[in-house]
């Protein structure tokens, strides 16, 4: 077997964990925050659950990650199938709109976090003797960049991206309109940004995300890397 192509799987099998973790909290946050706002269409289709195989995207999930293996992209990408959201419940319309879209990154951001933090208590309680000491360590910082990843790639304005909609929060109807029409593109567009490697200006905010988490993680539990 080719050695890039086992450094690829070897890559896979370390991120494939937090990435479903990633994806099905997103989903989750976004289904949660909407049935706070009135609508239940997430929870009466059996959509708000943590059980990973209600979010399967055949896409997103499966094949997308797939190519990223395949491509050498260092950094498992995808998406989990959207819980259905009717935004005419909300109790009101634009906040609820608001509050719905920002709910999927912003649970993201939280769990890299948590993730930073679980970090800091495994590199200061467990010993390097531990058998999965190394892999574990590496899954839990693919853990935080996944989770800063998927946050802002979704804050993209571009529909069905949480970013369009949490424009769309601030728009006019015509305008509105208007945004949407793009959606009937944004796959073809997705797919070109990330074959093009156009996505790397998120490089630097997500190094940044992840370099703050680790930060106040060891700030907190006061080990030092070695």
């Amino acid at each position: 077997m080719d050695s890039s192509f086992a450094e690829r799987i070897q890559m896979m099998t370390i991120q494939i964990v937090p990435f479903f973790m990633a994806i099905v909290l997103h989903e989750f946050g976004h289904g949660l925050v909407a049935k706070m706002w009135g609508d239940r269409t997430a929870t009466d289709a059996g959509r708000l659950t943590l059980n990973p195989l209600a979010h399967v995207d055949p896409i997103g999930t499966v094949a997308i990650p797939m190519i990223n293996m395949i491509t050498g992209i260092p950094l498992l990408f995808g998406w989990a199938k959207p819980v259905p959201i009717n935004p005419t419940r909300f109790r009101k319309y634009r906040p609820g709109l608001f509050w719905v879209s920002v709910a999927g990154p912003g649970t993201n951001i939280i769990t890299g976090f948590l993730a930073a933090l679980v970090f800091g208590v495994f590199y200061k309680y467990v010993t390097p003797e531990f058998s999965l000491y190394e892999p574990l360590l590496k899954m839990m910082v693919a853990g935080i960049q996944i989770n800063f990843a998927l946050a802002l790639f979704n804050l993209l304005p571009l529909p069905p991206l949480d970013g369009a909609k949490i424009l769309e929060s601030f728009l006019g109807y015509n305008a509105s309109q208007m945004l949407q029409q793009v959606e009937r593109y944004s796959f073809f567009i997705l797919i070109a940004l990330l074959w093009s490697n156009a996505l790397v200006f998120l490089n630097g905010p997500i190094s940044f995300l992840t370099h703050l988490a680790l930060g106040v993680s060891q700030a907190i539990f006061g080990f030092s890397f070695a």
